[in-house]
């Protein structure tokens, strides 16, 4: 079978190319309502059954926390990964203070308007676990969260590696619980006996986790519903195949419903990255998650010009967009739709999965035609703050009414006249 389907912008299959949205399987959303459902009605009862049943897990000591002793003896790494995640942490921390808010105080015709931006005051982090290792998704949703200024950031993971703990601890987490699945998304929203109720919960998860995030929305805050991950790469006559190949594997390892998509203007370059994927994927690791995906969702679609491959990525809408052509800064103020643009042949998506600085958490499923990165500007809220002077408010007073009449809200405008000693209405 073909790792690639090649199309074309005009073939019948490319309009279900860009029909990702982020729906899950009725039975899912079923019973992961019913367990959010059970635990918000039961807390921690609930969350013990459900973590003994899917997770084989019982609490310690009555709670599924892990205390700083124990969290500080598990986190025992490499010094090279040790490292790895302080340079990670510092790049992120770094990059991120950039996006830290001003007040705005503002001053005119006898009215004070201002913008009181403050931090959420907990975050809940979901952090995969089990037999997946992520601890860079606790650098990129925990450091955020503390350049904000958030006092508590609460992490939960359905089993915590050495790595993740110590990405915990490099990062500032405060408390972390060992649990996950919609029962830890549950226990986040409405708060348990032992886990803490928060603000907002961020971090990727599985089609349980997701569904639970969209189920407590309204609740709390979420940073998005995310789908599977993907990658765009746009590249010409100038791009080498196994470069190509490579960063289409990189994304295709992550998941079977991953999407690696190709976008070039060399009619030759498909059948060379097919080649070069073939290579590459005999002596991969994860070869047969990253080949489902690929012959699942692999697309190279051939265009006639770069023009029409920034089309079709600003019609995408990608999680990931890579520019590997000979002039990429070209395109970049073309690019509209993008989660994060790698500028370059030498910008590999995998250095912002790690250790370029920007955040990882990106929109997916298209949503990037109006979501954005996640950043510090997601863990915090704005106030606004509204003052008149005396002859502000007289001078404003009859306007109030007039539009208060034309919306039948009487008493908004008789709320105003009564400051200028007009009753209004009587």
């Amino acid at each position: 079978m073909s790792l690639l389907r090649v199309l074309s912008p005009g073939d019948a299959g490319f309009a279900a190319l860009l029909d990702r949205s982020t729906t899950f399987a009725p039975e899912v959303e079923a019973a992961v309502h019913a367990i959010v459902d059970d635990v918000r009605a039961r807390g921690d009862t609930a969350v013990c059954e459900y973590t003994e049943r899917f997770d084989h897990r019982t609490p310690d000591n009555g709670s599924f926390e892990i205390g700083r002793e124990t969290w500080h003896r598990r986190a025992a790494v490499s010094d090279d990964v040790r490292r790895a995640l302080e340079l990670a942490a510092e790049r992120v921390r770094w990059f991120h203070a950039h996006q830290r808010e001003r007040d705005i105080d503002v001053t005119r015709d006898g009215i004070r308007l201002g913008l009181r931006v403050t931090a959420l005051a907990r975050v809940g982090l979901y952090v995969p676990g089990g037999t997946a290792r992520y601890p860079s998704s606790v650098l990129m949703t925990a450091i955020p969260a503390k350049v904000a200024g958030v006092a508590e950031v609460i992490m939960v993971t359905p089993g915590a590696s050495a790595e993740t703990l110590a990405a915990a601890e490099i990062a500032g987490v405060d408390r972390v619980f060992e649990i996950g699945g919609a029962q830890a998304v549950a226990a986040l929203a409405y708060g348990t006996e032992t886990v803490p109720r928060v603000d907002k919960i961020v971090g990727p998860g599985n089609q349980w986790v997701a569904a639970a995030k969209r189920r407590v929305f309204g609740q709390v805050d979420i940073d998005s519903v995310a789908g599977p991950s993907e990658v765009l790469i746009i590249a010409d006559h100038t791009a080498d195949p196994t470069w190509v190949a490579a960063d289409l594997i990189a994304q295709a390892e992550h998941d079977v419903e991953a999407r690696p998509i190709l976008v070039t203007t060399s009619s030759s370059l498909p059948a060379a990255v097919e080649a070069a994927l073939a290579i590459q994927l005999a002596t991969l690791p994860r070869r047969d998650i990253a080949r489902a995906a690929l012959e699942r969702h692999g697309v190279a679609v051939v265009v006639d010009s770069l023009a029409a491959a920034v089309a079709v990525a600003n019609r995408y809408a990608p999680e990931h967009l890579e520019l590997d052509v000979a002039d990429p800064h070209a395109l970049v103020p073309l690019l509209t739709t993008a989660g994060a643009i790698f500028v370059g042949k030498w910008a590999a998506e995998a250095a912002g999965d790690y250790v370029a600085g920007a955040n990882h958490v990106l929109p997916t499923g298209g949503a990037a035609r109006y979501a954005s990165p996640l950043g510090v500007y997601d863990f915090q809220r704005r106030t606004s703050i509204v003052e008149y002077d005396e002859a502000a408010a007289r001078a404003d007073a009859g306007v109030i009414a007039t539009l208060a009449a034309v919306e039948g809200l009487d008493g908004h405008g008789r709320s105003a006249l009564i400051r200028t000693g007009k009753r209004g209405g009587s």
